[in-house]
């Protein structure tokens, strides 16, 4: 089981990467990503699927700060930009806990994901959002995520990412359901 710091000035955040190991591209492997990070001197650290979710403790209070830091560390370290969206473990546990997809029935054509933004959304999308031929559904934009519905029924190819990133700018990233719950699991608070 995962070792917990019982020290009070350290956090438990989840680096969500962006752009690695899709379709054979910026390939990172999970064992090379976790000992770059300890190599920063971050401790507690967990990869979670090849996608870039690294689970891990560190002093440093300041995200902003922290996320720089650590998207420094991964271009000196891959030799290519790997952009980084940090949120605390608290965070993900929050959005599990309050469930945006409770309403949804679960089908087997239906494909449940987060979409992490970098900033606050400043767009006048109105939400619940539909595309067109609804072969995906924005239900919920809360605390910099969107949660969003595919429905492969409707469709076989879904340009839901070129729409998130038309909408919501390149500083993103998107994790299916299962995904976050997994991130989620993967320390007590």
């Amino acid at each position: 089981m995962t070792k917990k710091i019982t020290t009070s000035n350290h956090y438990t955040y989840t680096a969500l990467l962006r752009g690695i190991n899709v379709g054979g591209h910026k390939k990172v492997p999970m064992a090379d990503l976790k000992k770059a990070f300890e190599k920063m001197g971050i401790e507690n650290v967990h990869t979670l699927r090849a996608s870039g979710n690294v689970v891990f403790e560190a002093a440093d209070k300041n995200t902003d700060a922290l996320a720089k830091k650590i998207t420094a560390m991964l271009e000196s370290t891959f030799k290519f930009s790997i952009p980084v969206i940090l949120r605390r473990l608290s965070e993900i546990q929050n959005i599990i806990d309050e469930n945006p997809f409770k309403e949804i029935i679960p089908a087997p054509d239906l494909r449940l994901y987060v979409t992490f933004l970098k900033e606050k959304p400043k767009g006048g999308l109105n939400i619940p959002y539909s595309a067109e031929g609804e072969s995906f559904k924005i239900i919920s934009i809360k605390d910099n995520a969107v949660y969003t519905v595919v429905d492969l029924s409707k469709t076989k190819t879904v340009d839901m990412m070129s729409f998130l990133e038309k909408e919501f700018g390149k500083n993103i990233t998107t994790r299916t359901w299962d995904t976050v719950v997994k991130i989620g699991k993967t320390q007590k608070r």
